[in-house]
């Protein structure tokens, strides 16, 4: 038999509409846990700076604000104001578009 008339035979897929979807709802967020004792505070200054500059990253992609050259200094700020967050330095204001540039 040519191997033309051979149908090769498709075993069925599960797809996501043909079971149950799990969603974190309500969401919560993780419970925080205190940084490990003993590091130098240069650790903790930059830990905690990347961090704020996920959160401001997050928000502004939230907004609509996709690349890093609509995210002056001012926008961040302001995204900072609508987060309840501190205004950023111009070094995380500058992480923040660091962030923005990379995960592309």
């Amino acid at each position: 038999m040519p191997a033309a008339a051979l149908k090769p035979t498709s075993l069925p897929t599960q797809s996501t509409a043909k079971r149950p979807v799990l969603f974190d709802s309500p969401y919560e967020p993780v419970v925080k846990r205190p940084l490990p004792a003993g590091r130098p505070r240069e650790w903790y200054v930059s830990h905690n700076r990347r961090l704020k500059a996920m959160r401001l990253a997050i928000a502004l992609l939230d907004s609509g604000v996709y690349l890093p050259n609509q995210a002056g200094n001012e926008t961040i700020r302001g995204a900072a104001e609508r987060i309840g967050t501190r205004p950023p330095s111009d070094t995380t204001c500058h992480m923040v578009r660091a962030l923005m540039r990379y995960s592309r």
